[in-house]
């Protein structure tokens, strides 16, 4: 029996790139992060933000931008250079470690924020590397995490019908991690309720896309695209509609 393994994006960056950030729903995406992160990426006072998984970087570029103190880490070492890249691009500084996220946890302080996206689904344990991440969040800091939706796969599988149905059923349906579907969607509930569990309250739920992902290709190329991230961002945080987004961001304040 093969043991579970941490997703390593080393050999699918491009891919990885051109399918998740470089389409209009990486933008929309990129665009509600922000949204709901606006409050620090405004404040004067410098805070210390972990990103941990940082990807390609984007959200931690905004936020260096603001004169924010940035530690990134991530498994895929090739992930880890492109996000210095990124910051090297733009005149500015942060501390990269190559590491995956739970086994340096212990080794950080407490953090302000901490910042944990598109992560979760691509561990072989998600739950106690949240847990992990999480203890670094100082009292009173906060916790922004996104992660695909296992709401939306399901729903997703039904629409498309014929052989995904008995999948469903016998719940084969997950992905092996290989390509780009994650083998780990959460369900926002669950997560909500680890979270609240350990002492932390919601102050933000967002979907993202909630509609778009799943619209057939015809009926996508022949909408108004303006309208539809309209409808988008009009029901995006309503109950019902925000746990139904392929992705789910919320964000966590830890008690005091």
């Amino acid at each position: 029996m093969s043991i579970k393994q941490d997703r390593n994006f080393d050999s699918l960056i491009e891919r990885f790139e051109q399918k998740v950030y470089d389409t209009k729903k990486g933008d929309w995406r990129l665009k509600l992060l922000k949204e709901d992160l606006s409050d620090f990426y405004q404040r004067a006072q410098p805070l210390a933000i972990w990103d941990a998984g940082c990807g390609l970087a984007q959200m931690s570029v905004w936020l260096a931008e603001q004169g924010h103190r940035l530690t990134l880490c991530d498994i895929s070492q090739q992930m880890l250079l492109r996000a210095q890249q990124q910051f090297e691009q733009s005149g500015l500084q942060a501390e990269f470690l190559h590491e995956a996220a739970q086994t340096l946890a212990p080794r950080l302080p407490q953090f302000d924020l901490v910042l944990l996206h598109a992560v979760l689904e691509w561990l072989a344990q998600p739950m106690s590397v949240l847990e992990a991440v999480a203890k670094q969040v100082k009292p009173g800091g906060f916790l922004s995490l996104m992660f695909y939706n296992r709401n939306a796969m399901i729903y997703t599988n039904i629409l498309k019908g014929g052989w995904r149905w008995k999948h469903l059923l016998d719940g084969s349906y997950l992905g092996k991690g290989k390509r780009l579907t994650p083998p780990n969607p959460q369900y926002p509930h669950e997560v909500i309720s680890q979270l609240e569990n350990w002492g932390f309250t919601i102050t933000t739920h967002t979907g993202i896309r909630v509609f778009h992902d799943y619209l057939a290709k015809d009926i996508l190329e022949n909408s108004d695209e303006a309208e539809l991230f309209e409808l988008e961002y009009r029901y995006c945080r309503m109950p019902t509609y925000r746990d139904m987004g392929r992705y789910v961001h919320v964000l966590a304040r830890r008690s005091q």
